[in-house]
């Protein structure tokens, strides 16, 4: 089935281009030139994959971003003009799963949505994982803690998922972004970072002093258990 994409970018000449090179690798695209335009296309016809410009006329790329995350756990690509960090932080904490930099290559791009979509439909693994008071239903797609289910992005599922799959082991953020992203080289580890942050708000008691998922310094990441 082919996978659709609702491509968000004021631009109309880059949003052209970008649409037609989408087009070619056999991807159905809607377009919008606007976060207000987006989010109404969205709720109306709901895409497999959503890339947004941060830099948009009335709401921003973030902003659009966040709301659609709200009602949604769709696969969320930010588009920068600025390989700054605190915009790709901004855009990961907004929800979204991955980033490119302006200019980038389409293949760069389309590897990047090929990956997302493959999470997608690969699923979970079929067992259920019990630490401490969280409780990690991957079949299912859900997570509770002291019995209350945790809202997750898609992302941030699959990388607790990865790591429950390997307790006690430390997982470096190369390996996580092969396994979780499906990718290596077009990586970045701001990535992991971000994810396992916010993932720690969500499944800690105390995020600042976690006691679940734990930093190995200089290796990456592990699950306590």
């Amino acid at each position: 089935m082919t996978a659709r994409i609702l491509l968000v970018e004021d631009d109309e000449r880059i949003r052209t281009s970008l649409r037609l090179a989408l087009e070619d690798e056999g991807y159905d695209v809607d377009e919008a030139g606007s976060g207000e335009t987006a989010l109404s296309r969205f709720a109306e016809d709901p895409a497999d994959v959503v890339l947004i410009d941060i830099m948009l006329p009335g709401i921003d790329g973030f902003e659009c971003c966040r709301q659609i995350r709200r009602v949604s756990t769709v696969p969320i690509v930010m588009v920068t003009a600025r390989n700054d960090t605190h915009d790709v932080v901004a855009g990961l904490e907004a929800g979204a799963d991955d980033y490119v930099t302006k200019p980038f290559v389409t293949k760069e791009l389309t590897a990047r949505i090929r990956a997302l979509l493959r999470r997608v439909r690969a699923g979970g693994e079929p067992s259920v994982v019990q630490f401490g008071d969280v409780e990690l239903r991957p079949e299912e797609g859900v997570v509770r803690r002291a019995g209350k289910e945790v809202h997750c992005t898609r992302t941030e599922f699959r990388l607790l998922c990865e790591l429950a799959a390997n307790p006690g082991k430390v997982l470096s953020r190369e390996q996580l972004l092969d396994r979780v992203w499906g990718y290596d080289y077009f990586g970045d580890g701001r990535l992991v970072d971000v994810h396992v942050r916010r993932l720690r708000t969500k499944i800690e008691a105390d995020p600042a002093n976690p006691q679940h998922i734990l930093t190995v310094r200089g290796l990456g990441y592990k699950l306590a258990v």
